[in-house]
């Protein structure tokens, strides 16, 4: 259900009921899922993957190539999950040869004039909110919300059901389950808020809020807080979720906040 106005390459394969409204352009190598919508001026290159029922509003620019010096023209994907909403002007760039694809997951939505850079990796349930920016090979965990304008620096990594405020610039990698805000980013609490929208019990939500007043509330060494905290709290999924991440963390995690101060 293309319009006569809009161009389709012969040879993508594009799924039932999707509509390409006028002036959309969808090139060679894409895969578009049925039920899917592409709006006025959308611009699909070649590389997309699309699932069912995703949305693409006027001015999109889905799997143009990476914005990268080191890109040799490598073949190379974007992907994006079944029922994801990709509004008006945003950006998202294939991949290049460190991970060969760049990845949005199911139902998320991302909002006007966002950016999505190369090799980044997005869970699903994810909300991008306007004019949010990641670099490239960033890594995003399920459920995570970027409030408006937040820019993340490449490489980092952003743990699952994480909040970012508005105007943030991340450095760091974040933790799952908490928010961060305030220039240098810090801690600034846990996502209780996002944790019982999602079905979180309060012993759950007590037991995160409890281990991070020991990582950031204590003011303890690191290494001792990680520790501390495997010592005295029994083995739980949540519990070795946020060891795991913390320990794993390459570009190392934000801090806490005391007294109007980052601790060091």
């Amino acid at each position: 259900m293309s319009h006569a106005l809009s161009y389709v390459h012969p040879q993508a394969k594009i799924g039932k009921n999707v509509i390409i409204e006028p002036f959309a352009t969808v090139h060679e190598d894409v895969v578009i899922g049925e039920g899917s919508w592409i709006g006025s001026n959308v611009t699909i290159m070649d590389g997309a993957r699309i699932g069912k029922n995703c949305r693409f509003f006027p001015g999109a620019v889905i799997s143009a190539e990476p914005q990268d010096l080191k890109f040799k023209g490598e073949i190379t994907t974007v992907e994006i999950g079944d029922n994801t909403t990709v509004r008006e002007c945003v950006t998202i760039n294939r991949g290049t040869k460190d991970r060969y694809k760049t990845v949005i997951g199911k139902n998320c939505l991302i909002q006007a004039y966002s950016h999505i850079a190369h090799d980044c990796i997005v869970g699903d349930n994810c909300i991008f909110s306007n004019a949010s920016t990641l670099a490239g090979h960033i890594t995003v965990g399920d459920h995570v919300v970027l409030a408006g304008m937040v820019a993340v620096h490449q490489f980092c990594e952003i743990g699952a059901h994480a909040f970012v405020t508005g105007g943030s610039l991340v450095r760091k990698d974040i933790p799952p389950y908490i928010k961060v805000a305030r220039e240098p980013i810090t801690y600034a609490g846990i996502n209780s808020i996002g944790l019982r929208r999602r079905g979180f019990t309060n012993e759950q939500i007590t037991e995160i809020q409890n281990i991070y007043r020991v990582l950031f509330v204590r003011h303890s060494n690191l290494s001792k807080a990680l520790d501390l905290i495997e010592a005295e709290f029994k083995a739980t999924e949540i519990r070795d979720e946020i060891l795991t991440f913390i320990r794993n963390s390459n570009r190392g995690v934000v801090k806490g906040f005391s007294q109007g101060k980052p601790n060091a």
